[in-house]
Formats: structure tokens, C-alpha cells, sequence
């Protein structure tokens, strides 16, 4: 995992940790951290790190990828811009198939066979990247894998992918966040352990 991913996100205020005073999510659940990667595109130096540290994992791990496909909405300009690094081409799955026309779920040219990874910002219960994956093999493509920059390392997603068999990776997550957080003295021990037992409790709904 990267810390200078972590450093980055923390810096940009694309995540905030806060385990005296907690978040409301969207679902009502409360948590001492919130993410939102879409602020990072506003920060060409930055989101040029976190683009080829993508392009780095994913020539290491799943070299044989031969098109980078992005999550609707917050995964495709990330997944524009790894597929530019990496000259690649890139396609992107949309939430839900058009209603209309030929009623794709992929937009872009999807290849039988082609092996793809499945790009997203985030993972937290995994539900959105497992389905979203799922429309690569039902367009008869290889999936290969689904990596995002940040996870909240939770277990109940670890077991979502495992069950599904789908291989997954993140540049940064939750734990090394808090060792970054740790070293520079950004939280103290107490706040730290504050917010790894909520996620060592919290549980999928």
C-alpha cells in the first residue's frame, strides 16, 4: 500500500478523519471517516502520482491487461487517464444498461475475450465494483481484476470479492492510512483506535 497515496488524499481533503465528531453517510451510517477521491481531480500534480502508481500496480500484477474499464461516473476519468498511460483503450460501465437504442451496460467497444480491469475510486461494501465487474463477463470479456485508489479494508467486502472470486486491489487503504496518520502525528493513539474499532464493528446492512 502507498502512504504517499495516503498523504495525498489527507492533504487535498479528499479524505478526513474525524473520530470526535463523526460523519453522517449517505445510508445513515456514522463514521469517523469520510472519502470523496472526486476532489482529486482537481489536482493535476496529484492525480498524475495517483494515475501512474495505477499504471505501476497494473503493470506488475495483471500485465496482461489489454483494456482499462472504468466505473460509472467517478472511475472513468481515472480509467481515461491510466488507459492514456498506458496506451491502452478504455471502455466504461454505466450504473444501469441505456433503456433505449442497442441498451448497453458498456459504452466503448467491448471485445469477447479482452482482458480487463475494472477501475473505481472507491471501495467500501464492494456491492458496486462486484456488480459492475459482473457486466465484463457478461459481455464475455476476461476480467482480470478491479483496483481503486482508497478502501476502507473492510472485512465483509474482503469476503464479497472472495465469494464472487474476483480479484481486487487498492493503492491505499484505511489501515495504512492510520500508520501514515500514526507517523506524522495526525492522530493520536486513542483517535487511532477509536476508528479502527468502528471498523472492526461496523457491519454490511
Amino acid at each position: 500500500m502507498n502512504k504517499e497515496v495516503a498523504n495525498i488524499l489527507l492533504d487535498i481533503e479528499a479524505v478526513h478523519l474525524n473520530p470526535d465528531n463523526f460523519f453522517t453517510w449517505t445510508s445513515g451510517l456514522k463514521s469517523p471517516i469520510y472519502c470523496d477521491n472526486r476532489q482529486i481531480i482537481s489536482y493535476p500534480e496529484q492525480r498524475q502520482y495517483i494515475t501512474k502508481s495505477f499504471a505501476t500496480l497494473i503493470k506488475k500484477k495483471y500485465p496482461n491487461t489489454q483494456v482499462i474499464a472504468g466505473t460509472a461516473t467517478a472511475g472513468i476519468p481515472w480509467a481515461a487517464w491510466i488507459a492514456d498511460e498506458l496506451a491502452l483503450p478504455m471502455i466504461y460501465i454505466r450504473s444501469n444498461a441505456k433503456g433505449h437504442g442497442l441498451k448497453n451496460a458498456i459504452e466503448g467497444k467491448a471485445i469477447e475475450d479482452q482482458k480487463a480491469i475494472v477501475i473505481e475510486d472507491l471501495i467500501s461494501t464492494g456491492k458496486s465494483s462486484i456488480t459492475a465487474a459482473k457486466e465484463i463477463t457478461a459481455a464475455k470479456m476476461s476480467l482480470l481484476g478491479v483496483v481503486s485508489i482508497f478502501n476502507y479494508g473492510f472485512d465483509f467486502a474482503h469476503e464479497a470479492f472472495e465469494s464472487a472470486k474476483i480479484p481486487y486491489d487498492s493503492l491505499c487503504n484505511l489501515p495504512t492510512m492510520l500508520e501514515y496518520a500514526k507517523e506524522e502525528d495526525l492522530l493520536t493513539e486513542s483517535q487511532i483506535a477509536i476508528i479502527e474499532q468502528w471498523k472492526n464493528s461496523t457491519k454490511l446492512n
